[in-house]
């Protein structure tokens, strides 16, 4: 079994979060409020720019009863709202469960988006979920904030990522931040870890059309860049897009011969097969079994026309 439209919500401390009943997967579309009138008996065209938004979430296979330690939250504030957070799974080995942080710190987030002090900023975002967040362990995190003239505001603490397609090309992309390979930053409940501060912050200006790929590393670890391209070109519609990226990136961490984004960089940072196999013509490959989250946005212009 895994996260899609056969999946109901659950409560704030699930594995996920969306802000109304709907089943995980379904097609949904970010409202912005409504215009105020600017001056009387005039006729005025407003233009803003708003998601409508895909999700689909596959647990790792050994976490598929639990639901897995990935959380997300989609919320129809301003522009629209999406954050991806990914439980550090290095806590099971001191009997703490993973997902509590990575739950609580994206229940903290939803519920702030709309907070006067944080204020279209998701990097003051995460600061303040963080610091509301008691349950011990830690976790990547990306954070993106749309403003309705169409202003992307993204940031980011680990391996957790955003691509912005447009016309068939990847125009952005977030940067992963790790201590050493397969150690990312993260924030946590120990004051050792990272905070809010050690965010890499950025901002882009949408278009109408452009498709913002959001996702934990499961999705990035698994699935080539040019392959996330041709997948949303195949398949034009949020909800299947995000399935696709889901199960593409689920094949291919099955999938022991591939070799995937994460066994090349694994070679590169020096972890490979021993030599003996190199001089086989032998090298590391295959996929990592994983969390999967995705979120796949598409950028329409909501035009208001009205008489005031």
């Amino acid at each position: 079994m895994v996260g899609g439209s056969s999946s109901v919500l659950r409560s704030s401390m699930s594995s996920f979060l969306l802000p109304t009943k709907l089943p995980l997967g379904n097609r949904i579309t970010l409202l912005p409020v409504s215009n105020t009138a600017s001056s009387r008996a005039t006729h005025f065209i407003k233009s803003e720019m708003s998601l409508c938004v895909g999700t689909h979430l596959i647990p790792h296979p050994n976490k598929v009863e639990r639901g897995g330690e990935d959380a997300f939250f989609v919320s129809s504030f301003s522009g629209g709202v999406i954050a991806v957070a990914d439980g550090v799974s290095g806590w099971a080995e001191r009997n703490v469960d993973p997902a509590l942080f990575s739950r609580e710190l994206i229940a903290n987030a939803s519920s702030m988006v709309d907070d006067t002090e944080v204020n279209y900023d998701p990097q003051v975002l995460l600061g303040k979920a963080h610091a509301a967040t008691s349950s011990i362990g830690s976790a990547t995190v990306i954070v993106a904030m749309m403003e309705r003239n169409g202003i992307l505001k993204i940031a980011n603490v680990g391996d957790c990522g955003l691509r912005l397609i447009r016309k068939g090309q990847i125009m952005f992309s977030t940067c992963p931040q790790e201590h050493y390979f397969d150690c990312p930053y993260q924030l946590s409940s120990e004051t050792s870890g990272q905070t809010f501060l050690d965010a890499m912050v950025s901002s882009v200006k949408l278009e109408e059309g452009d498709i913002v790929v959001m996702g934990s590393d499961g999705l990035f670890d698994n699935v080539f860049d040019r392959e996330i391209v041709s997948t949303i070109g195949s398949n034009r519609d949020v909800t299947e897009a995000a399935k696709a990226l889901a199960r593409l990136a689920r094949d291919h961490s099955m999938d022991s011969s591939f070799d995937s984004p994460y066994s090349s960089e694994a070679r590169t940072k020096g972890n490979d097969v021993p030599d003996w196999k190199k001089m086989l013509g032998m090298k590391l490959t295959g996929g990592k079994l994983d969390d999967i989250t995705v979120v796949v946005g598409e950028v329409v212009n909501l035009t208001e026309s009205s008489w005031v």
